[in-house]
């Protein structure tokens, strides 16, 4: 069975809470990234997406200049370097997200996202089927 901690990114850019959004979106940008963990220290205290700078920071009027605090996820669903991969693709698909921050106690040592699992062949499946689930949930509660 293949452990979280053998496929996830082990390398994550990270911003603090000293940070604003301006500065949170040039590191997704410069890093071609949709999410950055939010750490004090080492400890995981939220997310920033983009969909969170364009829903809670553009679209509510507020400046590049707000404090990442006050714009972030701080409901973070995470998953721990041992979980086997089937669980992961189950949770990724359970809370509709693509990537999911891996921690030890509450400190970050990691990410996991569809594309990890995609690009290990013998792991292809729980991508396909998290994708699925997650693209399926969507359509269905999105009136067209």
């Amino acid at each position: 069975m293949t452990k979280i901690k053998d496929i996830m990114t082990k390398e994550v850019e990270t911003c603090s809470l000293l940070d604003n959004v301006y500065e949170v979106a040039l590191k997704m940008k410069e890093h071609h990234v949709g999410s950055i963990p939010i750490v004090d220290e080492d400890k995981l205290v939220g997310m920033m997406t983009d969909r969170d700078i364009v829903l809670r920071c553009i679209a509510e009027k507020h400046p590049a200049s707000s404090k990442v605090e006050d714009i972030m996820s701080k409901h973070v669903i995470s998953v721990s370097p041992d979980m086997n991969a089937d669980e992961a693709a189950h949770i990724m698909a359970e809370h509709q997200v693509r990537r999911l921050p891996v921690v030890k106690g509450d400190r970050l040592v990691g990410m996991i996202s569809l594309g990890d699992f995609a690009i290990r062949e013998s792991l292809g499946k729980q991508a396909y089927v998290a994708l699925e689930n997650i693209s399926e949930s969507y359509f269905r509660n999105k009136p067209f």
